[in-house]
């Protein structure tokens, strides 16, 4: 493979709502530092502009950010709107809310539903926008998200949003949302090495609806919010080896094979990993490697 030919069109396309994404996009969590949150260093500023503007010339039309993806010098949202305003006409942000991080960094009380619009309005104002093109309500431990979607349905209604995502569900979770409102996008944590019969179900799910569902934490494994997993089993060795790629690279493949509506948001803050993760979406596996893959999987 040669990275720097292959642009973020190679991945393929799929629908959020009426707007067309590549299925290769970013995510911009890893841009603020050296691991997300507080748990890092702050990242260069100028390094992650131009993290950004060089996802846009290859092609990724698709980030995925939040107003809580802060570090103690960085704002994810804050990045997004100072290297890419005036935004591009093709390119889809998405934003999540519930969660809820103070001015020190700390992890607060999750939203409430009478909360949420202020959530949104907070993402509005930090990217520079009037509305938000697809915003994913993450679950926060509650058993019903009703309420809670009902609150963002309001908000799509009143033109604050176009498109509405969950995040962190379970696949009652998603009949619950769809009986309020259509939903565009599945936003869950799931990952090549972590078996997971529940995420299975919401994959299998999501395809039969034409939902998109997006991975997260594909790439970084077990490593979560600290970043890159520097652990692989022997098959994804094996496979990168006979590519000539990265395992990281092989993960996202993995990712994106799981079903033509799989988007993958890898993220990072390195123009180099940057450029190999886009390059992963033109990677293709055979029926051989993906078996050998998936009972990483489903064993």
């Amino acid at each position: 493979m040669t990275s720097q030919t292959i642009t973020a069109e190679a991945a393929g396309t799929w629908k959020l709502g009426d707007l067309t994404v590549n299925r290769l996009g970013f995510g911009a969590m890893r841009l603020t530092g050296s691991a997300a949150f507080h748990l890092g260093t702050p990242s260069d500023r100028e390094r992650s502009l131009a993290v950004l503007r060089k996802a846009v010339e290859l092609g990724v039309n698709h980030i995925d950010t939040a107003a809580f993806y802060f570090s103690a010098l960085r704002s994810a949202n804050e990045l997004i709107n100072s290297a890419l305003a005036p935004y591009p006409d093709d390119l889809v942000i998405v934003a999540k809310v519930g969660p809820y991080r103070d001015y020190a960094g700390d992890w607060a009380t999750s939203a409430r539903p009478d909360q949420l619009r202020a959530h949104v309005e907070e993402n509005l104002r930090q990217l520079g926008r009037d509305h938000l093109d697809v915003v994913n309500l993450r679950r926060m431990r509650q058993d019903s998200i009703a309420e809670h979607f009902g609150a963002l349905a309001d908000l799509r209604e009143a033109g604050l949003i176009r498109h509405l995502g969950i995040s962190g569900v379970e696949p009652r979770h998603l009949a619950e949302a769809q009986a309020i409102a259509p939903v565009v996008c599945v936003q869950n944590r799931y990952a090549l090495d972590r078996p997971d019969p529940e995420g299975d179900e919401l994959l299998r799910l999501c395809g039969e609806s034409g939902i998109a569902f997006v991975p997260f934490f594909a790439v970084a494994g077990n490593g979560g919010e600290r970043g890159v997993t520097d652990t692989h089993d022997d098959a994804v060795l094996a496979v990168a080896r006979a590519h000539g790629v990265s395992p990281a690279q092989v993960r996202i493949a993995w990712s994106l094979h799981q079903g033509a509506h799989v988007l993958a948001i890898p993220g990072t803050g390195n123009p180099e990993h940057l450029v190999d993760n886009v390059a992963a979406g033109g990677l293709r596996l055979t029926s051989e490697e993906l078996a050998r893959l998936g009972a990483l999987h489903r064993p």
